[in-house]
């Protein structure tokens, strides 16, 4: 009880005070509407009166029953908490919760997307389907794969993937290569354990990641 509290007063503390004001009539049922939040872009489900469908990590409900705190804002530091602990949701909240102050694309996917959007309807039908708890996954199950698969019936994430390949540059390079090359031959020095298996493990490192890069 006394970490319910303590997480609430921090929760609270955090939460933003300005109350944005957004023009309902630039919406419809079956938007996809996504805005800037933490370090990612965050997506949702417009599903008609002042309503959206999203997935977002929440750490509250696996402390707390009370539904009436749960059903308030997700602030930035229970959606990173939920982040970590991989705990998340697809819930519905107004828009200006949604929003948590910030502007708001409408649709912007349909350019990136090849595929076209299905009909409004049924992307509202599917956001509505899937509320409920999820287990979540930053790679592999995020807000983008949400809403995705509701209005273009594919599961993926530009983002994610964009993530995926910056890592891949910067680990499977060249420079990573001599590097771990570098740091394995100072290791076996400094630690004076310079055998034919150590030495052939950071060949074989260094090596995969030369063929990789």
């Amino acid at each position: 009880m006394f970490l319910y509290q303590l997480l609430s007063f921090f929760f609270a503390a955090s939460k933003k005070e300005e109350d944005s004001s957004y023009d309902l009539s630039l919406y419809k049922r079956g938007d996809l509407l996504e805005v800037p939040r933490t370090l990612f872009t965050h997506f949702g489900i417009y599903l008609g009166d002042n309503r959206v469908a999203h997935l977002i990590p929440d750490i509250l409900p696996a402390i707390t029953k009370d539904k009436s705190a749960i059903a308030k804002m997700v602030t930035n530091n229970r959606l990173l908490m939920g982040v970590i602990t991989k705990v998340a949701s697809v819930r519905v909240d107004s828009v200006a919760d949604f929003a948590y102050g910030s502007d708001i694309l409408i649709n912007h996917m349909d350019k990136v997307c090849s595929q076209p959007p299905l009909d409004g309807d049924e992307v509202a039908r599917r956001a509505e389907k899937l509320l409920g708890s999820v287990t979540y996954s930053l790679l592999w199950y995020n807000c983008e794969h949400y809403v995705m698969y509701c209005r273009y019936g594919m599961a993926i994430s530009y983002q994610t993937y964009q993530f995926c390949t910056t890592v891949r540059k910067i680990v499977f390079s060249r420079t990573s290569s001599y590097l771990t090359a570098l740091c394995g031959v100072c290791f076996m020095l400094y630690l004076s354990c310079v055998t034919p298996l150590t030495v052939l493990l950071t060949a074989l490192i260094s090596f995969t990641i030369w063929m990789a890069s």
